[in-house]
């Protein structure tokens, strides 16, 4: 037995059970893994909503990091001892131990604790596909970001200045404006005082960005596409506001022939060969230094009803993790 948390119903915060569970052996494909920490991401909030369904009960979380005690029949590129690390499906990473499909695990390196690769890698690979693979930024170019003072804003803050980008990043408060500005974000806009639309046509000259970094959704949809230059492309890599509405192509064609493209990192990381690559540019990227990982919230696994509730009213920044 070991303790995890489950959910037998789709809600709020109150519908997370932190629960006695049995661990099976690992078969054919698969490992076990004693869990040092567990990340928190806002697609778990859109799990336990039920906004992404699946079979219930079920588990929660995404990533976690820990030790191998056991492998199925059929795994060598692990072995019981290892330090591992890993973001991908299916959810589950909130508990202790875990048995999980081992083509998701990929070996931690020594200089990275457990805590740090709980709080970076779905995070961090999902900044790793949105510059170097969904729109490759070459630097030099200027770009809109939102959530710039969030988990994966802050990694996006330090990549963008490592490519010699210029980062301009939408912010809740002046509070969050300051530290993605220490992180390298060249220009912030406090979206609650000032009109981000018409602040990225002020900073860019009345010419737009190439490409915007979207994770909020409803509220910002809109006015991410009137900050495009023509030919730009709309990332959509999350709904933290809520869904996109359905739109009509032409308002795509009215604005200068603009790309629009909603990715998921599960895709990216399907192939076991891509998920190696971007997992050693992630990890070399935080070993040289050139970013550094901010933990700035920790909960002990019997609490994560509260981290949730914290995540959602966005009182959170950097990366958070349970601890089980």
């Amino acid at each position: 037995m070991t303790k995890a948390i489950r959910i037998s119903a789709v809600g709020g915060p109150e519908v997370m059970e932190y629960v006695d569970v049995d661990l099976p052996a690992p078969g054919r494909g698969e490992a076990l893994i004693r869990q040092h920490a567990c990340g928190l991401n806002y697609i778990d909030v859109y799990f336990r909503m039920g906004t992404y369904p699946q079979q219930l009960p079920a588990g929660l979380g995404m990533e976690g990091a820990g030790v191998v005690e056991a492998v199925g029949e059929g795994v060598t590129h692990i072995k019981p001892g290892d330090r591992v690390a890993y973001a991908g499906r299916p959810p589950g990473a909130y508990a202790e131990a875990r048995v999980l499909p081992a083509d998701v695990l990929v070996k931690l390196p020594g200089a990275i604790s457990f805590e740090t690769a709980a709080a970076m890698m779905l995070q961090g690979l999902t900044v790793q596909y949105l510059f170097r693979r969904t729109f490759r930024l070459q630097g030099g170019e200027t770009i809109l970001f939102h959530a710039a003072a969030g988990g994966v804003g802050l990694i996006a803050c330090q990549w963008a200045r490592a490519l010699g980008v210029t980062m301009i990043g939408t912010v809740g408060s002046d509070e969050k404006a300051a530290l993605a500005k220490a992180h390298g974000c060249v220009h912030t806009i406090n979206y609650n005082k000032e009109n981000f639309v018409e602040r990225v046509k002020e900073i860019t000259d009345g010419k737009g960005v190439p490409v915007v970094y979207d994770s909020i959704g409803k509220d910002t949809f809109t006015g991410s596409l009137d900050c495009l230059s023509p030919l730009g492309m709309m990332v959509s890599f999350g709904g933290a506001s809520g869904p996109v509405p359905p739109f009509s192509l032409n308002e795509l064609a009215s604005r200068g022939s603009l790309f629009v493209t909603r990715p998921s990192l599960f895709n990216y990381i399907a192939k076991r060969d891509d998920l190696e690559m971007m997992a050693a540019e992630l990890f070399g990227m935080v070993e040289s230094g050139k970013i550094k990982i901010d933990i700035n919230q920790r909960y002990a696994l019997k609490d994560v009803a509260q981290a949730h509730r914290d995540l959602e009213s966005r009182k959170t920044t950097g990366s958070t993790i349970l601890l089980p």
